[in-house]
């Protein structure tokens, strides 16, 4: 098996940028693409100051902080994804987005290079079939916040060779990550349990059981959850999370996995969370204030 050492990463959003940031971190000579300067700008911004922070805590050095920037250049041209040994899809989550990249992004990759989706739903066997090398694809699916988060699950499509998955899984663990092995099923392991959890969430202020804080504040206390159901869908995006049950509702064909109209009416409002600055929070102010 030859090593990875040279990674492109497609998109420099919220979770693209995380993933260049703990692989440069980790070593590897990264290629972060986004369709403007404007959004490269941002997305290196915010690694910028997430390793200003480090920093400041004492954990990184300034010569640490300057190598990892060094290690990442941002571009708008696929074709410099020419000399990557793997590509890790990031953008938003949206099958027909995503097969579009990969039809840009296939003609340019050489034939030993692997490409892996950050998917957090929908199927790696689809989405490999819309490759031209299906047992070089996997599911790669990191946590949010990047940095912070432990766990990578990794996902094998139907025809994803066992060369494949080793070989990610050793990257996986050189980041200092802990890859978990989940099967090719809709929303896999942590958005199967969790989106349910805050799709009820979002019914139960529907049905006016409880406020918005009173929901929150409940599962923070009552379940120890380190952040309530409602604050998660806002960091998470809503727009995400929607999308998460129209997979599970679409793939699994039970009712139970309907989306809350509430959660409907949310995204088509661009009410999105803190992205947007508004969601079941209005975030304009110094404080977080309930919308409802």
């Amino acid at each position: 098996m030859t090593a990875i050492k040279k990674i492109g990463i497609i998109g420099a959003g919220q979770m693209g940028n995380g993933i260049a940031h703990v692989c440069a971190a980790a070593g590897f000579d990264i290629i972060l693409l986004d369709i403007s300067d404007e959004a490269l700008k941002r997305g290196l911004g915010t690694i910028t100051k997430n390793l200003d922070r480090a920093v400041a805590k004492g954990k990184l050095t300034e010569a640490d902080k300057a190598a990892t920037l060094g290690r990442i250049k941002p571009t708008t041209a696929y074709a410099d994804f020419a000399d990557s040994d793997l590509v890790i899809e990031a953008a938003t989550e949206d099958e027909k987005i995503k097969r579009a990249i990969f039809a840009q992004l296939c003609p340019v990759l050489k034939p030993e290079a692997h490409i892996a989706s950050n998917t957090s739903s929908l199927s790696i066997t689809r989405l490999g079939a819309a490759t031209d090398r299906p047992a070089k694809f996997m599911g790669m699916h990191f946590m949010n916040p990047v940095p912070v988060m432990q766990l990578v699950e990794l996902i094998r499509g139907i025809a994803t060779s066992e060369e494949t998955f080793s070989l990610v899984r050793e990257m996986t663990l050189k980041l200092g990550k802990k890859p978990v092995s989940a099967e090719d099923f809709p929303a896999f392991i942590v958005n199967r349990i969790l989106l349910p959890m805050i799709n009820e969430a979002v019914y139960t202020l529907y049905e006016g059981v409880g406020s918005v804080t009173c929901i929150d504040t409940a599962m923070k206390l009552g379940a120890n959850h380190p952040m309530g159901p409602l604050e998660l869908a806002d960091f998470i995006g809503l727009d995400t999370c929607l999308a998460v049950m129209q997979v599970l509702h679409d793939g699994l064909a039970d009712t139970k996995y309907r989306p809350c109209p509430l959660l409907v009416k949310y995204v088509e409002a661009g009410w999105l969370g803190r992205k947007t600055g508004r969601g079941f929070y209005d975030y304009t102010g110094e404080v977080p204030v309930p919308t409802r």
